[in-house]
């Protein structure tokens, strides 16, 4: 049976569009399958076939606390987080290279990640913060803090909201937060062992209840993100075509940059830093989607989220009983993925697409 477009004509679907759809729809499907072996997995001592049992609602499995726990405190929110952190983090990687026109941009260079991080340090140092609830806010308030001065400094100036402001004035941010991160955990261990586990990136831990307050801020990002799609799309084909299509460059890259920090800092907050991910996601996107936003947005977030979920359950079993963070597993991979994106003859194209 041939593709037929939108409007049931029967023609066929342009053949640049089929492999979107394919990958969508796979990607889609992939998403339930990846949550359901999230839910059967884990690195305590109950079986995949006892986690089955109590999803399928087996009287037996679930009258046993033991799997509950395990099972619907544990590693239901982790799931959820996955979901969330992978779908805000490719989002937002494939917003902050459409905006900067850079293929290799990554989301820590608005100063999100440094912000947070060193907000979670005042918070542990300085006013007893030690709760993964109050960690998640710390860093969710730092990220949002840091993403707000960045924004403030690149639309001042003659060269308000371009692409480079943006990205210099995040780094050096960044460095700056990092340096006083750095001074305030030299005299402080207690604080230097809690925030080193916070810094390698996971989701243990996490439980529904912090997730919730999230989602509002999630979506607004979300919603953001999509509302974008067009200007960014213009400002592709350059700054000079986007003005005559009634578009304003500086105006449009300020709100990609808050959409991006409100995402990434709902990200940090959960899962502590992650690198790679909103980097590479967009690149597979663009590979499929070429120039158009709409659908590498959505793609973005779909292959980061099962991206996420993926990395979350191997990072229960490769050194079972214990635990490897799930950044641990993504730099794994990441690394030597973008040393390839860097050396490819396509990266040029990629930029221009973006």
């Amino acid at each position: 049976m041939r593709a037929i477009d939108r409007a049931g004509s029967g023609r066929p679907l342009p053949s640049e569009t089929r492999p979107v759809l394919l990958a969508t729809a796979g990607l889609v499907l992939l998403l339930p399958a990846l949550v359901l072996l999230s839910l059967l997995i884990g690195t305590g001592s109950s079986s995949v076939g006892g986690a089955w049992d109590y999803l399928v609602g087996d009287p037996a499995a679930r009258a046993d606390a033991q799997l509950r726990l395990a099972v619907m405190d544990v590693r239901l929110p982790r799931t959820l987080a996955a979901v969330l952190v992978g779908a805000c983090l490719g989002t937002a990687g494939c917003l902050l290279q459409a905006a900067t026109r850079n293929p290799l941009a990554e989301t820590g260079l608005l100063g999100v990640n440094s912000g947070a991080a060193f907000a979670v340090v005042l918070g542990l140092t300085y006013f007893g913060a030690s709760s993964s609830a109050a960690l998640m806010v710390w860093a969710l308030l730092g990220g949002m803090t840091a993403s707000a001065v960045v924004l403030l400094l690149a639309a001042s100036g003659r060269a308000a909201g371009s692409p480079l402001r943006l990205v210099l004035v995040g780094s050096a941010l960044g460095a700056t937060f990092h340096g006083l991160t750095s001074y305030v955990l030299l005299g402080t261990r207690s604080t230097y062992d809690t925030y080193r586990y916070w810094t390698i990136g996971s989701l243990a831990g996490v439980e529904t209840a912090d997730l919730l307050p999230l989602l509002p801020l999630t979506a607004l990002g979300l919603l953001v993100a999509l509302g974008s799609a067009r200007p960014l799309s213009a400002l592709g084909l350059g700054d000079d075509i986007a003005r005559s299509l009634g578009h304003h460059p500086g105006r449009i890259r300020l709100i990609v940059a808050g959409a991006v920090s409100l995402l990434v800092g709902c990200a940090v907050a959960v899962a502590g830093p992650i690198a790679f991910l909103g980097l590479l996601a967009p690149y597979a996107a663009r590979a499929l989607t070429g120039a158009r936003m709409a659908p590498q947005l959505v793609l973005s977030a779909l292959i980061a989220a099962d991206v996420m979920i993926l990395a979350d359950i191997l990072a229960r079993i490769v050194i079972r009983p214990w635990e490897t963070p799930v950044s641990v597993l993504l730099a794994f991979v990441g690394g030597p993925l973008l040393v390839w994106i860097a050396r490819s003859s396509r990266l040029s194209t990629a930029g221009a697409a973006a």
